[in-house]
């Protein structure tokens, strides 16, 4: 039943003229009719605009049965919602199994009872607008969840750039940073869900999230005194020890924002992984946990190749910005002591791509 205000539509298939009569007077007084007299006919009227609302199907008629006249409007997207009630004189078990199995929502048996024809009809006209009704309920709902969800991920992403940003305007780094380092992880996640090891952790949803927790990663260094963050000059072991202590404030930070979540939160989970771990080395010489192989997470193996490379390709009060070639030796220098072999071997595999955004978003035009 359409939301007009039309009367709704009922097609008739019914090679009787006596059967169509009986119906067509039970129907007029309160619904619109179609009459076909063959299935070929019933196919057509079924596929014409308006569509309609309900289909009362014989299912003996000259040129096919009921049955497949039912299968072939349950096939075809434009017909597959309308219901199909079957006129059958037949009243074997099996025929009416068959009947629902090709998806018809009820029989009414010849010889026909007004009554009982009229009170089928509204019944099920009044369900189909009811599903109607619902459906279209629900198409709202979820365009209005979708709209929202759009706008949480949109506020999520400003926020998360404005506390990278705090973080970088106590340091040396530029906005560049973050934006290379998230292109960086999310090419390099590409590359390594090619890997068979790697595939099932590394779906479409968790790049993105990867890419958006990306700039996390040093937050931790907020709490580290500017005298010690912005030393021009190499850090004493006191000053390192420090300096070590931005991945656990990072840490920290984050798990104090999941401790107000009802629920688990994938998105902070890997920005907490990243954030603590970034540091850590796949021989277990890393810090802050000294942890080693595949006991670092992923999230973290992928951004320590990521942060490494940028900091090589950066310009530092202690060190000139090296290019990329040389950069790109030294990570492949650092396969399987500094980092995940795989990983290592998936980063030198895109330096191009790694080259290009380092170009896009260099902060002095890096070569």
């Amino acid at each position: 039943m359409t939301f007009t205000q039309e009367l709704p539509l009922i097609l008739i298939v019914d090679d009787s003229p006596a059967n169509i009569a009986i119906i067509n007077e039970v129907a007029k007084p309160f619904w619109r009719t179609r009459i076909a007299t063959s299935g070929e006919k019933a196919l057509k009227l079924a596929q014409m605009d308006p569509k309609p609302d309900l289909v009362l199907l014989d299912i003996v008629l000259p040129d096919m049965d009921g049955y497949d006249i039912c299968q072939t409007l349950k096939a075809n997207p434009e017909t597959h919602d309308i219901p199909i009630v079957f006129l059958t004189a037949k009243r074997e078990e099996q025929d009416e199994a068959m009947g629902f199995a090709l998806g018809a929502v009820d029989y009414i048996a010849k010889p026909f009872s007004p009554p009982i024809v009229e009170a089928r009809i509204r019944n099920h006209l009044m369900l189909r607008e009811a599903r109607l009704l619902l459906k279209n309920q629900n198409a709202t709902l979820e365009r209005k969840v979708a709209e929202r969800t759009y706008e949480l991920a949109q506020v999520r992403d400003a926020t998360i750039l404005a506390m990278a940003s705090l973080a970088e305007t106590r340091d040396n780094e530029t906005g560049n940073h973050i934006r290379r380092t998230q292109n960086f992880i999310r090419s390099l996640a590409v590359a390594l869900k090619g890997y068979p090891r790697f595939a099932a952790q590394l779906d479409d949803e968790t790049i993105d999230l990867l890419y958006k927790s990306a700039p996390l990663h040093d937050i931790g260094k907020v709490g580290i005194p500017d005298s010690i963050l912005l030393k021009p000059g190499p850090l004493t072991a006191d000053e390192f020890e420090v300096m070590k202590r931005h991945t656990l404030i990072g840490r920290d930070a984050i798990l104090a924002a999941e401790s107000k979540l009802d629920s688990a939160n994938s998105f902070l989970a890997l920005a907490r992984d990243i954030a603590v771990s970034h540091h850590e080395k796949w021989d277990g010489s890393g810090y802050p946990q000294g942890l080693s192989g595949e006991a670092i997470p992923l999230s973290a193996r992928l951004m320590a190749i990521a942060d490494v490379y940028d900091a090589l390709i950066s310009k530092r009060a202690y060190k000139p910005a090296f290019t990329h070639e040389k950069s790109m030796s030294i990570i492949a220098e650092g396969k399987g002591r500094h980092f995940d072999p795989d990983a290592t071997d998936a980063f030198l595999s895109i330096a191009k791509e790694v080259h290009h955004f380092a170009n896009a978003f260099s902060d002095e035009g890096h070569s």
